[in-house]
């Protein structure tokens, strides 16, 4: 797979956040823009999207897809076990305190899966792009199924209408992790959902938006309430000068 494959192909995606040394984020961001990128996509994956935590200086959110598990697993055995990660991966080990906040997630849906790429990414040295994307996760109950269909069937065409269409909707992947060099968190039901607006003024509008809508107010939103077992969780993320996802 190249990295203009079509990427509604990719039915798994990792959600990767990590918790970095103090003041070392650019660091990382600089290496793994330049070194990172291409040379995992060769391997069968494709790099989504590369984003600084707005909210938390010392970390560092990123997605990449496979088209399936078994790619997956060929794609990151070959990576991790390759001559770039044992030139590069202890300098990029060495800006981490924990790398082990993964989700494993899937399309929520047939058509909420991320878009085809723009045909050429970004070259090294780009500036960073003046966009505002936001990353929201519900937490609901091992193996029930109300919130995460209330997110698609109700909150979903909700976006659709009142802004900007999410960029993505996803849930989690529940199938075993056969790649053991990398935990992944398990026992999870979550639904996360990806929007990209000019601006965070646009995002809160968007929002406004939405909370204002009757059947949101009356129906959508309480119910997802009344499902989650914790508070909804949005990540404010500014893209890096190389990331597709903007």
């Amino acid at each position: 797979m190249t990295p203009t494959d079509p990427v509604d192909r990719l039915t798994v995606i990792e959600l990767r956040r990590y918790t970095l040394r103090s003041g070392r984020r650019d660091e990382l961001i600089e290496l793994f823009d330049r070194e990172f990128v291409e040379t995992q996509e060769e391997t069968g994956m494709v790099v989504l999207g590369q984003f600084r935590d707005l909210d938390e200086p010392d970390h560092f959110v990123w997605l990449r897809g496979f088209r399936d598990m078994a790619v997956r697993h060929r794609a990151l055995t070959a990576f991790y076990g390759g001559p770039v990660w044992a030139e590069h991966g202890p300098r990029a080990n060495a800006t981490m305190i924990d790398s082990d906040d993964v989700l494993l997630l899937r399309p929520l849906s047939d058509g909420s899966a991320f878009a085809a790429p723009p045909p050429a990414r970004p070259p090294v040295g780009s500036l960073t792009p003046e966009r505002f994307v936001a990353a929201t996760l519900w937490s609901f109950p091992p193996g029930r199924n109300e919130g995460i269909a209330l997110i698609r069937d109700g909150l979903l065409p909700l976006l659709h209408r009142t802004g900007p269409a999410p960029i993505a909707a996803l849930t989690t992947e529940t199938a075993h992790n056969t790649f053991s060099g990398l935990p992944v968190r398990t026992g999870e039901n979550v639904a996360a959902v990806f929007t990209s607006y000019p601006d965070e003024s646009a995002h809160r509008r968007h929002l406004a938006m939405v909370r204002a809508h009757p059947l949101a107010r009356d129906e959508v939103l309480p119910g997802i309430e009344h499902e989650q077992i914790a508070a909804p969780w949005t990540f404010r993320l500014a893209p890096t000068g190389r990331s597709l996802l903007s």
